[in-house]
């Protein structure tokens, strides 16, 4: 996902006047009309009988009636009122079903659009209230491709606002009357020249006809971006399904904060993450994060991961007593921590399959070389030696295998070699700087972080794409772009079951847009 801020236009065109009309103009609320604020509407793929929108401008409320079989998948059905614009503009409304008696499907959607064109199969991102409560930014990324879509495990908001800054794109919520927030739900989508904004319904089965009412509606330019020093950086925890039928994302926990480096559980219910130097735990159906007692060990990193059986936590942390990092473990609930590498500027990075071996890595003077050792202590044995970067080893399903990324080819690439750092070979050939291999516990997938050409190092806050290379037939496929890297998953992240994925992304929003008053 690219990241563009784009100025506001001075002035914009309506289709059907050859003269152009003021920016202010654009979007000022107009006198009482048929549609409102908006110009025009439409059924978008097949929807029967065709769907209306009425505009009541005493109270100001839109409501439209519609059937549809879905906004999901390849394409849509459903009736949408829009307005043409370019440019960043915010979308704001409360949603409603009124209609609540009865039998309704629960994947009806109301929605707040941004879409690139008219198309059943166009590119769009949505702000969608499910009929069963769901909340969720839902996207296609290309012409004809699936759905992907990032859902929040809360109530049904009180208002929801859909902001477009250049090609970032975000939900905002008010729950319960408070300011409007941002929670965790913000993708990249580039929307190219023109496209349209707008309210639309689908009643998910195209034998039925529901109702969606939306009022207090704004569609307002936004002003250029603030300073950078005036940026809030928010993170999300994610957890996201690998299917290609199906690829939601849910948002665990989100907030003004740096997370790093989220592990599941072995009982697959929570998810272990660094956030200010300490060990939280959190469920994957969400909640409040717990803090892991990690004893003396203080500073902690992104580095951690649990053992096989699940009974213990590796971490990277100092201590009072041992001035530089170096690789503890402490029971898996928290405790007293027990040094393992006597090296400082150690960090961990897993298990071997077995539960008898670490794998970790030294960073040295811009080059870095990775290592492993008995979970009991000792010796440390030299898996790779060089001026170059190895890193982020991390070891097969089977034992046999550690994948890791190296630049020993003129570029960041995916490795693989033997258990003991041997018959080292190159896993991956592209144009993307390609950092922190991960095999799935089932052995059939390797997730791995793709950066563009141009990034040079295992840098944060970049655009970022991951990726999932099957060990089967060695083809790669783009699980989900994202703004992140350093901190996404720098340590093994897979489900249990290897059907999911955990992963952090990153977010700078302007402070006047981390919170509304309305």
């Amino acid at each position: 996902m690219r990241l563009r801020f784009t100025r506001c236009l001075l002035s914009l065109c309506f289709l059907s006047l050859a003269a152009c009309l003021p920016f202010s103009r654009l979007f000022a609320q107009p006198a009482a009309g048929s549609l409102g604020i908006f110009e025009g509407q439409s059924d978008v793929g097949s929807v029967a009988p065709p769907g209306e929108v009425a505009f009541d401008s005493a109270s100001g409320v839109y409501t439209i009636t519609a059937a549809g079989v879905n906004l999901w998948g390849t394409t849509d059905g459903f009736h949408f009122a829009w307005k043409k614009l370019s440019g960043d503009v915010s979308l704001t409304a409360d949603i409603d079903f009124p209609v609540k008696t009865g039998e309704h499907n629960p994947h009806r959607k109301a929605v707040l659009m941004f879409r690139q064109t008219l198309d059943a199969d166009g590119v769009y991102a949505d702000a969608a209230q499910h009929g069963s409560g769901l909340t969720a930014l839902q996207y296609r990324t290309a012409k004809g491709d699936n759905t992907l879509g990032i859902e929040l495990n809360i109530d049904p908001p009180r208002r929801v606002r859909l902001e477009k800054r250049g090609d970032t794109i975000t939900m905002f919520l008010s729950n319960h009357g408070e300011p409007l927030h941002q929670a965790g739900a913000t993708i990249k989508l580039h929307l190219d020249g023109p496209f349209y904004a707008g309210i639309g319904l689908s009643s998910h089965d195209p034998a039925v006809v529901e109702k969606a009412t939306f009022s207090k509606v704004e569609l307002k330019p936004l002003s250029p971006p603030a300073a950078p020093a005036k940026l809030v950086l928010y993170s999300t925890l994610h957890a996201i399904s690998i299917s290609e039928a199906a690829r939601r994302s849910d948002v665990v926990y989100s907030g003004p904060v740096r997370m790093q480096a989220p592990n599941w559980t072995r009982d697959g219910k929570a998810l272990i993450f660094n956030q200010d130097g300490r060990i939280f735990q959190v469920p994957v159906t969400g909640g409040t994060p717990q803090a892991i007692d990690t004893g003396a060990a203080t500073g902690c990193t992104g580095s951690h991961g649990l053992s096989p059986d699940g009974k213990w936590l590796a971490i990277t942390c100092s201590m009072e007593s041992n001035p530089g990092r170096r690789v503890y473990i402490i029971p898996s609930a928290g405790g007293a921590a027990r040094m393992v590498t006597a090296n400082p500027d150690s960090y961990f990075h897993s298990w071997s399959p077995d539960g008898k071996t670490i794998a970790f890595t030294r960073p040295s003077k811009g080059s870095g070389n990775i290592y492993s050792i008995s979970v009991d202590g000792g010796a440390e044995a030299a898996l790779t030696t060089g001026s170059g970067i190895s890193d982020d080893p991390d070891y097969s399903a089977d034992g046999k295998y550690i994948y890791f990324n190296a630049d020993r080819s003129g570029s960041m690439q995916i490795w693989r070699m033997k258990a003991d750092g041997s018959q080292s070979e190159q896993v991956t050939f592209d144009e993307f700087k390609n950092w922190t291999p991960h095999p799935s516990p089932d052995g059939k997938s390797i997730v791995f972080i793709s950066y563009d050409p141009s990034v040079t190092t295992h840098a944060a806050n970049k655009d970022i794409t991951l990726r999932i290379l099957s060990t089967t037939d060695n083809k790669i496929r783009v699980l989900v772009n994202l703004v992140g890297g350093d901190g996404s998953m720098n340590v093994p992240n897979w489900s249990p079951d290897s059907k999911g994925l955990a992963f952090v992304s990153y977010q700078f929003l302007p402070a006047e847009d981390t919170g509304s008053t309305e």
